[in-house]
């Protein structure tokens, strides 16, 4: 009699669990069918979002003020992306940026291997192999990121710089903040070696 009862309880389970599988399964099918279209919107949205609206290649633009050339942006992979919340350029194979004085002679150049430009906020991002050069003193910064803010005129950097000019190397263990030209900066946890020539008796 407990066998026959033991055998009658699991049959019962085993009908109730079957029982449940197929609500269970008929209200995940229903689901599916139900999201199926929305989410192949979704899909085809996210593709497009990560595909560029426009690309170009060798890319030179120069911007005059007054009549007199002020900085020459060069580049040799351009793309733009505006289905985004907040459109920007991407420039996979880096840049090169040269600024010039009111003489128009080459005051300052700026070259990294990667770079992104917002538009709304006007700034540049560069990564990679950073190296900003003042051609006219020969000083020379490097570090691995840095941003220009175009409204403010000045670029800056959060991570470890190095400066070298004609008296030393200096470090900024925590970035740097610079007028756009490079024609003044300070060091962020600044420490340095600085050159020191004997005078001739």
């Amino acid at each position: 009699m407990k066998q026959q009862k033991l055998d009658l309880d699991n049959n019962l389970l085993t009908k109730r669990f079957k029982r449940a599988m197929v609500l269970l399964f008929s209200a995940i099918a229903l689901f599916v069918l139900s999201c199926k279209n929305d989410m192949q919107k979704v899909s085809v949205y996210a593709t497009e979002l990560n595909l560029p609206t426009q690309s170009a290649k060798n890319i030179s633009v120069e911007y005059t003020d007054t009549g007199k050339l002020q900085l020459k942006f060069s580049t040799t992979v351009l793309e733009y992306f505006d289905k985004v919340e907040e459109p920007y350029y991407e420039f996979p194979e880096g840049v090169e940026v040269i600024f010039y004085d009111e003489f128009e002679e080459v005051k300052s150049i700026i070259t990294a291997n990667y770079s992104i430009y917002y538009e709304n906020p006007q700034l540049w991002e560069a990564r990679d192999s950073v190296v900003a050069r003042n051609i006219q003193t020969g000083e020379k910064l490097e570090t691995e990121e840095l941003f220009w803010d175009q409204v403010k005129k000045q670029i800056y950097s959060t991570v470890f710089t190095k400066i070298t000019n004609e008296d030393g190397v200096y470090y900024g263990e925590k970035g740097f903040e610079a007028a756009q030209d490079l024609s003044s900066y300070r060091l962020i946890g600044s420490s340095g070696t600085v050159r020191v020539q004997d005078d001739e008796e």
